[in-house]
């Protein structure tokens, strides 16, 4: 698990969106073991509850391309530090892409699972076409029964900027190319 090192804070600045002096910007200093010093930034409004927030290593990393195949309940736990700008994929079921929505944060394979099936819950209840609502309730029960420790699934997680890191000895991490 990170421990909190350092953390600075700095309340009343100008929000982006409804341009009320609400904004609390932060950062905060973390150690992550068998990755390194992280930073986790994050903007939040008082006033229209916008969020952004973003994780970077302290030292400059090469882009990457982390791999791991989760085999069983206890493979959920495993740590992800995942940036703005990193590509998680589930072949086959779904990824989440960066763009100016993106947020950084650390969580596990349990959390980023659950933000999938969250995305694919928005598909199937707002979707008109059968076969796509078929295929998202078909999907939401592949996701649980991973999430039982019934089902075998990979998460890829690629990032330009090296900020991101599946935390774990099972886990493969390759230059991306």
């Amino acid at each position: 698990m990170a421990k909190k090192d350092n953390s600075n804070t700095l309340k009343g600045q100008l929000c982006p969106m409804c341009r009320n002096k609400t904004l609390t910007l932060s950062e905060t200093e973390t150690e992550v073991p068998f990755f390194g010093k992280l930073f986790v930034f994050s903007m939040k409004c008082e006033s229209c509850k916008f969020f952004k927030s973003d994780v970077e290593a302290a030292e400059q990393k090469e882009p990457c391309k982390c791999t791991i195949e989760i085999k069983g309940k206890p493979d959920l736990a495993i740590r992800i530090v995942k940036s703005a700008e990193a590509t998680v994929k589930i072949p086959h079921v779904g990824s989440i892409e960066p763009g100016p929505a993106s947020q950084g944060y650390v969580t596990n394979i349990e959390g980023i699972i659950n933000k999938i099936k969250e995305q694919i819950e928005y598909v199937k209840e707002t979707e008109e076409e059968k076969d796509a609502k078929k295929k998202a309730k078909n999907l939401l029960k592949k996701l649980q029964k991973v999430l039982w420790g019934n089902e075998k699934l990979k998460i890829i997680i690629e990032d330009q900027t090296g900020n991101s890191a599946i935390i774990s000895e099972k886990a493969e991490r390759k230059k991306l190319k």
